[in-house]
């Protein structure tokens, strides 16, 4: 039985990045990267305390979005952060 080849992945190195699928409408893409950014708030949000969605307010999640070094985020996906948060399992 050949052995296997263990693997470590480090967590706090990213992955490398893929290309998107192409063919897809214009919206997909506006959609899909702006749940990566979402969910790139909602961690950043989680790891500096933030765990209510009432106390993630536009102008918090805004100010989180410049610490991390990423475009100020559009009221939608403000919203979406605040979803994410409510949706902690």
């Amino acid at each position: 039985m050949p052995a296997t080849k263990t693997v470590l992945i480090d967590p706090y190195t990213p992955l490398e990045k893929q290309r998107l699928p192409a063919g897809r409408p214009r919206s997909w893409y506006v959609r899909h990267n702006r749940k990566l950014k979402a969910m790139r708030l909602t961690i950043a949000l989680l790891d500096s305390g933030v765990y209510n969605p009432s106390s993630a307010n536009n102008k918090c999640i805004r100010h989180t979005a410049e610490v991390i070094g990423i475009h100020p985020p559009s009221d939608l996906t403000c919203t979406m952060v605040r979803t994410l948060l409510r949706k902690r399992y």
